[in-house]
């Protein structure tokens, strides 16, 4: 539907969003050491580290050759696989441009255990919808999911460059593209639970998202914040502006 591009909105009380750069910076070592590896390497850390609903519901049992972590352990591993370079990047981007500003809202260990318990709520729901699903579910699109929540609650009127249908550059408000996006997962979750997207994954990141941003943000730190900035881009000698989930 949208690929976020940019936003401007300053830290405010931390100087560097160090918690978001070591997510990004564990994703893609993650993905550079399985996915750039063998087949069979990949397909082993996929079974291995990939939540997989049928094993946690007891509706069957992974080989104990590509046993890695614990099975409850799989609640959190599995949002640092990807399928793909793609799958990745879309993910990671999402991440860049919300997440500092979560950051901000949290603090760096509030934020590091906002974004875990947002991975774990998205896999419990991905496994609620489908217990005795025996595929790996693999991708941080849950825990994007709430960070993405989290952020609509806190900046839902600040302007952030989109990209819309992949080739139109716009300023909106927050609140019209993530509103969009959350109100799909929902439909999406209702119409398509057999699809190849995890929506019950996105779905549970996003409650969790929105439940716990309201308790664990720093004593001060507002919702829906009134304060409107429009990101701008660079232009030499202008100051005027210018100008991609995926799921799980």
């Amino acid at each position: 539907m949208f690929i976020p591009l940019h936003d401007a909105v300053e830290l405010k009380y931390i100087r560097v969003q160090w918690v978001t750069i070591g997510i990004i910076a564990v994703n893609i070592l993650a993905w550079a050491l399985t996915s750039l590896a063998d087949p069979e390497t990949a397909e082993r850390a996929s079974l291995g580290f990939g939540f997989i609903p049928a094993v946690i519901f007891h509706y069957a049992v992974l080989d104990p050759s590509v046993v890695l972590v614990p099975k409850d352990a799989t609640f959190l591993t599995y949002a640092f696989l990807h399928l793909d370079v793609w799958h990745l990047g879309s993910n990671m981007l999402f991440l860049w441009v919300f997440g500092d500003n979560v950051e901000d809202a949290l603090g760096h260990l509030r934020f590091l255990a906002f974004y875990l318990l947002c991975a774990a709520g998205g896999a419990a729901l991905h496994g609620l919808v489908g217990p005795s699903a025996e595929g790996p579910l693999i991708g941080a699109s849950g825990a994007i999911s709430g960070v993405v929540a989290a952020y609509f609650l806190l900046h839902p009127r600040v302007r952030v460059w989109v990209l819309v249908l992949m080739r139109i550059p716009l300023p909106l408000p927050a609140f019209i593209p993530l509103a969009l996006w959350i109100v799909q997962q929902f439909a999406m979750l209702a119409l398509d639970l057999d699809g190849m997207v995890s929506w019950g994954a996105h779905v549970g990141g996003i409650l969790c998202g929105a439940l716990l941003v309201v308790f664990m943000r720093r004593r001060g730190v507002p919702l829906f914040d009134r304060t409107i900035v429009t990101p701008r881009a660079v232009r030499p000698r202008s100051s005027s502006p210018q100008i991609s989930p995926a799921g799980e």
